[in-house]
């Protein structure tokens, strides 16, 4: 494999503590966890040399003690790369029926900690955070991700896949039997398509940059002056030289920033 041309490894790190002990990444099963070992022997088999890790945080029933642990373990694997997201309940979901029905909840308390416990682990641990949720050695960050931040064009393959090209959108059907259907039968896999606006796509770029390193510059900002104005008193942006950037505040509360631009 490391002789093809795939230059990255993407790893699942189940969170689930209770599927089996070879798959229990934060808990101790048994008394010995196994994923470190099955890692190292994938990683030495496939023979691949840089390795990105997600995780997730704010599962429920996660302690701030097995997040510091996980984030250990993860430092300890060397990986070039890490994206760490926080749990979003979706709807049509297992566990958003669970906390509507009571048996999850959630802590956004908490959810700060592990947020703010995974930055300054990674942090001290050499990786550097260039995206809110993301994490990488020098000279490691995503060229694939920066490109949806950056507001590149992308195709999207598979049954509810997005393409964005130009102002142009759309959207395949999450049905994978009728996706699989049409597309050997050589008919359009579309179910949605939309027309942006230039303003529309503009703010959407704006609303992904935000939350990267290196921000936005000031000028590009103009037309939200009143919305920095408020972002500024409430200490979660500065400038820096001619750039506008998320403070350490402002990264917790990187979505309401980001929602002001669409």
């Amino acid at each position: 494999m490391s002789d093809a041309k795939i230059k990255h490894l993407y790893f699942h790190i189940p969170f689930c503590p209770k599927l089996c002990p070879y798959c229990s990444f934060y808990v101790e099963t048994g008394g010995k966890n196994k994923t470190r070992a099955f890692l190292d022997a994938l990683l030495r088999e496939a023979g691949f040399t840089n390795l990105n890790i997600d995780l997730m945080f704010a599962v429920p029933g996660q302690t701030p003690q097995q997040w510091g642990a996980t984030l250990e373990r993860t430092i300890a694997l060397q990986p070039e790369h890490v994206s760490s997201y926080c749990l979003t309940y979706e709807e049509d979901t297992e566990y958003f029926r669970k906390l509507l029905g009571g048996e999850y909840r959630q802590d956004v308390e908490l959810d700060a900690t592990l947020f703010e416990t995974t930055m300054d682990t990674l942090t001290a641990g050499g990786f550097a955070q260039y995206e809110i949720s993301n994490y990488a050695r020098p000279g490691r960050e995503s060229r694939h991700n920066q490109a949806y931040w950056r507001g590149a064009d992308y195709l999207g393959f598979g049954p509810s896949a997005f393409s964005t090209v130009g102002l142009r959108r759309w959207q395949n059907i999450p049905d994978t039997a009728e996706y699989t259907r049409r597309i050997l039968a050589g008919e359009s896999a579309e179910s949605f398509r939309e027309e942006l606006t230039p303003a529309t796509r503009r703010g959407e770029i704006m609303a992904f940059a935000i939350r990267m390193r290196e921000g936005l510059a000031a000028v590009e900002m103009e037309p939200w002056e009143k919305e920095l104005r408020e972002f500024r008193e409430l200490g979660f942006i500065e400038n820096r030289d001619d750039r506008i950037v998320l403070t350490r505040r402002g990264k917790m509360m990187a979505d309401s920033v980001a929602e002001a631009f669409v």
